[in-house]
């Protein structure tokens, strides 16, 4: 029996939750702030001399995957990227105009939809905006650069250019190896291509190799999916993310496609969860927490061991001091005293960028409290820890008494093994890593609206 995984556990915990790829989360965020917000928070954010992340959305994908939640465009026009690469531009341009030019940028994420969509020329023209607004790129070797990949739309010569361009890590979509299973999400990638990419890759001299999966997927059984996990650990990615499938076609219309008598029932999945954890921790990986797994050399790992672990709207990440910016729909932006998210719809994008803005949707303000929550929240989250003492020191506040009630909330989960309490100290057990949302949600100060408990995914 894996010491992170006890199914009386998870089922009592079980309810619904963020994952706290931000707090105040996602559903905060109010129309109220606006683009004039947005710009006094850039322009306000050179004071801290902060490195930048850059993350750019790239919408289109040829084919729907029934199960996917993310903002996307399905078009076999790639005549489309041409235009949005256009209205890209003056969306880096205008963010770019209020950033001081000798700000480093440390970290890029291309994420979509299929970042890969692009050709070879479009994707050099988009690196070449990237640099021509934000002169000061990290070395390779000090670095992350990040694209995400569906395999299925690249050669190893597509690797070896994107490595050229200066990505130096790429994230795999596998989501399961079944044939079954892709034919009932319609996403049909065999074993020897995903093999063969991966492998590609390497030769290419990434530093490092990600790869997505899906659990709980129509079709998926314990057997099935212990031979995608064995599969995926034969091609031995320095990180792995094994997310949980949630089935809401009232919100994701591709879902409609799946049908739903063919999901695994609530058992079944804890039966699948059950089976990914002691695989992968029997295979010789670690249990980062939540749903992610990494190689004990690899860097999340050693962050997580140092206490700097950080997590933001890409998952969990070693640069934490850093102000990120978005582009492209539905791109999300944090800064020291902001969220922001642009227009989703990309004719509103377009719009807005037609009409000489920047085309900020929605966004929040952080308060003081949201900023200690944030600290606390993230702490948890990432570094399995809490020091009310240091809190204290570094928000000049009371921790103790300031978290007297959440400190009282604690004592069950403490009785139940998720986390150990030595006086101002929190630590979360093994069987805490799983269950973290439960944790980091009794420091949430916004879930007590009743219409929240509906917005967010069940937590395991």
């Amino acid at each position: 029996m894996s010491q992170y995984f006890d199914a009386a556990l998870i089922q009592k915990y079980s309810q619904s939750g963020p994952r706290y790829t931000s707090y105040p989360t996602a559903v905060e965020f109010h129309d109220r702030f606006t683009a004039a917000d947005y710009t006094r928070h850039l322009d306000a954010s050179n004071a801290s001399k902060r490195d930048l992340s850059l993350y750019v959305h790239i919408p289109f994908c040829e084919h729907v995957c029934y199960y996917c939640g993310c903002n996307k465009i399905i078009t076999h026009n790639h005549g489309q990227s041409d235009d949005y690469l256009d209205y890209l531009e003056r969306d880096i341009a205008r963010q770019a105009a209020h950033i001081d030019k000798t700000r480093r940028v440390i970290q890029l994420h291309l994420g979509g939809g299929t970042p890969t969509f692009l050709d070879h020329t479009q994707m050099q023209r988009l690196l070449a905006m990237l640099h021509a607004h934000f002169p000061h790129f990290a070395a390779d070797n000090e670095g992350e650069f990040s694209i995400e990949i569906d395999p299925r739309t690249v050669t190893p010569a597509d690797l070896g250019f994107l490595r050229g361009l200066g990505f130096n890590r790429v994230s795999f979509g596998v989501q399961d190896f079944d044939p079954r299973v892709q034919k009932a999400v319609n996403r049909i990638q065999s074993f020897e291509h995903v093999r063969d990419t991966i492998v590609a890759a390497r030769e290419a001299g990434y530093h490092s190799i990600s790869a997505d999966l899906i659990y709980g997927l129509p079709l998926q059984t314990v057997a099935s999916f212990r031979r995608t996990l064995e599969q995926i650990g034969e091609l031995a990615p320095d990180r792995l993310a094994v997310f949980n499938y949630a089935h809401m076609p009232h919100i994701f219309g591709a879902q409609k496609q799946i049908n739903a008598a063919d999901l695994p029932d609530a058992a079944g999945k804890l039966q699948l969860l059950q089976t990914t954890i002691e695989q992968l921790t029997t295979g010789g990986y670690e249990f980062i927490g939540l749903d992610h797994f990494a190689r004990p050399e690899d860097s999340l790992v050693r962050h997580q061991r140092e206490g700097t672990l950080y997590r933001n709207f890409q998952g969990y990440s070693t640069f934490s001091d850093c102000d990120l910016l978005g582009f492209g729909i539905s791109a999300i932006s944090m800064l020291g005293g902001c969220y922001s998210q642009h227009e989703k719809a990309r004719s509103r994008y377009y719009k807005a960028l037609d009409g000489g803005g920047i085309p900020v949707l929605r966004g929040i303000e952080l308060s003081t409290d949201d900023h200690i929550r944030q600290h606390v929240i993230t702490d948890i989250m990432c570094n399995l820890r809490l020091d009310l003492d240091a809190v204290s020191a570094r928000w000049h506040i009371d921790a103790p008494a300031y978290f007297a009630r959440e400190w009282q909330a604690l004592q069950p989960l403490a009785a139940d093994g998720l986390v150990q309490l030595d006086g101002q100290r929190l630590n979360v057990l093994p069987l805490g890593r799983l269950l973290i949302r439960n944790i980091a949600m009794i420091f949430d100060a916004y879930l007590h609206k009743a219409e929240n408990a509906k917005r967010f995914s069940k937590v395991i």
